[in-house]
Formats: C-alpha cells, sequence, structure tokens
C-alpha cells in the first residue's frame, strides 16, 4: 500500500476553491478576447497615462494547472491584488497601476550570461514558445507585512538554468530589470542605485518553486505585476521576487539587491520569510491579508518549508543567518 504524506501546507480537497467555478470564469476571459494587459486598472487612467498594449502572447493562456500546489486560503480577487502593488520604477505609492501602465512590454528581450556555456538574447516570445507553461497557486508575502495569495503562469526556474548550462564555477544567479528614466519616472529618483537587481543561490535558483512568471488569473502579466517577465520564490520576502526582468547572469559572487545596497540590516541577501525575525521598524510575527481585515500568524518560510529546509542546514538552530 502506498501511503502519501502531504506537506504541511497542503489543505483538504473540500476546502480547496471548486474548480469549476474557476474554470468558468477562465474560460469566459479567454472566449471574450480579454487580450488587454492590465486592463483592471485602465479605469481613472490620468490624462496623457499611457494605455494598456495588445500583448501577443494572450493566446498562450490560460495554461494548465499544476495541482500540486495549493493554497491555505482563498486566492486573492484580482481587483484587489492588481491595485495594490510595489513597482519603484514608477513610484513610490501603492496604487502603481495606472503609472505601470507606461511599460513598454514589446520589443523585450533577456539577456543570459556570465558563467554559462550558452551565453543568449531571447526574445521573450520566442523564450515563451520554448518553455513548459503551467499555472500555480502561490502565497506571496510582503516584507512590509501584508499578503496575497495569486495564480501565476509560468515556467520553472530550473528550466532556464537547464537552457543557459551554467558551468562548474557558476555559485550565485543574478537578475537585473530595464533601465530606462525616460519611460519610467521612478527611475529618476538617484537615491536608488537603478536598475533594480535581486539574486539567488544557484541551488535556490533550481528549486521546485523558484517559478519565472509571464502571466496571472489567467491571462498575460499585467504591467504592475512586473511583465512581461518576473521571479517567484514564495518562501523569501516579496522584494526579491524582481519585477520586468531584462538580463540573467551566473556568476561565482554573490549579488547585491538593490535594496541591500540601500539598507543591509533590514533587507538582507536571503530575505527568508521568517516570524521569529522582527523588520528593524515592525513585527513579521503576523501578516494582514490584502483584501481583508484577516490578520493571521506568519509562517516559516511563508509555509513552504518542507520543500526549501533543505537548502539552509542551519535553520532550526539560527534562522537569523538566513535574513
Amino acid at each position: 500500500m502506498n501511503v502519501i504524506f502531504k506537506p504541511s501546507w497542503a489543505i483538504p480537497e473540500r476546502e480547496a476553491t471548486p474548480e469549476s467555478v474557476f474554470l468558468n470564469r477562465r474560460k469566459f476571459l479567454k472566449g471574450s478576447g480579454a487580450v488587454l494587459v492590465g486592463s483592471a486598472g485602465l479605469a481613472g487612467l490620468r490624462p496623457g497615462a499611457a494605455r494598456a498594449e495588445e500583448d501577443p502572447s494572450a493566446g498562450l493562456y490560460p495554461v494548465p494547472r499544476n495541482e500540486t500546489y495549493r493554497l491555505d486560503r482563498e486566492i486573492t480577487p484580482e481587483e484587489v491584488s492588481s491595485r495594490y502593488n510595489n513597482f519603484y520604477e514608477f513610484g513610490t505609492h501603492k496604487e502603481i497601476h495606472r503609472a505601470a501602465q507606461a511599460l513598454r512590454i514589446r520589443p523585450w528581450t533577456v539577456e543570459i550570461d556570465g558563467l554559462v556555456d550558452k551565453p543568449m538574447t531571447l526574445d521573450i516570445d520566442d523564450l515563451l514558445k520554448r518553455m513548459p507553461l503551467e499555472e500555480r497557486l502561490y502565497r506571496h508575502r510582503c516584507v512590509e507585512a501584508w499578503s496575497m495569495a495569486v495564480p501565476w503562469s509560468g515556467f520553472p526556474l530550473a528550466e532556464l538554468v537547464k537552457l543557459a548550462s551554467p558551468t562548474s564555477a557558476a555559485k550565485y544567479v543574478r537578475f537585473e530589470t530595464f533601465l530606462d528614466p525616460n519611460m519610467a519616472e521612478g527611475q529618476n529618483q538617484p537615491w536608488y542605485p537603478w536598475p533594480y537587481v535581486e539574486g539567488l543561490t544557484l541551488a535556490e535558483a533550481t528549486n521546485e518553486l523558484a517559478f519565472m512568471v509571464t502571466g496571472v488569473y489567467g491571462k498575460p502579466l499585467q504591467k504592475q505585476f512586473g511583465a512581461p517577465l518576473r521571479l517567484a520564490v514564495p518562501w523569501k520576502y516579496g522584494f526579491k521576487s524582481i519585477k520586468s526582468i531584462v538580463r540573467i547572469s551566473f556568476t561565482d559572487k554573490q549579488p547585491v539587491g538593490l535594496w541591500e545596497a540601500i539598507q543591509a540590516s533590514e533587507y538582507g541577501f536571503w530575505a527568508n520569510v521568517n516570524p521569529g525575525v522582527s523588520h528593524p521598524r515592525w513585527s513579521q510575527a503576523d501578516e494582514q491579508i490584502l483584501g481583508t481585515r484577516e490578520r493571521r500568524e506568519t509562517l516559516i518560510f511563508n509555509g513552504y518549508v518542507d520543500q526549501v529546509a533543505s537548502l539552509y542546514p542551519d535553520w532550526k538552530t539560527d534562522m537569523s543567518l538566513y535574513r
């Protein structure tokens, strides 16, 4: 007899959102020709603001859901998660969805370089055709102590690592976003070390949870979420999940992220979700679920301990090593 042990974050089938409800909504969206990126944020655009452009990848969505990845809470409504975003390239306020419509998502290329056997520059649409797209339900925990649950579409980062074929000297993966102050007014602020940079160890990058996001809610990724390509590492605080990626470099040196460069004592390289270590200015013991009045206790590694604990051998004795 086979005994199946469910991970700590799994929930009973009876508590999950019925698949028929979600699939009917997805069918409607696809049939209605919903191909405008960021359509939820278009109402009330300020005069002269850029409008959403048609995304040529719209026909790829919705993609099959990988049922391995489940939630312990309801999916955050799209109208909530798409209107409460951080995207400092376009400003510091939370209602950044309007300003983010200025982001031009085509043409878009992704450069892969550094310690690899196959340096290359890929057009985003060519990359999408080469990758096995799927949908995953992930929790997202911001360092600011709020959280949401999102149906991301995309592909495992491990697939891109395999495509790049890093050399034995590669220990880290460095991600970089675009640099265009004329398009993104926030990049004119001199106190930020633009462009936005983040990094993972190669072991983290090839973990099953590390996910390259290209879509959300059964559609191409909206601009305020970091179109057309962002990272999702759900066991880490949200600032590690860099948006609008244009360059991925393999290196033997630990990358210094934008927020780490500004204040390393508050935003460390590891940035693993840990309720036991407070931010210097607030507690991380609990979190506000976006769009509700509910607060929940924060889970170690955001609830993904079964998948990632092996990456951090000392986490039980001194989790502060992985801030």
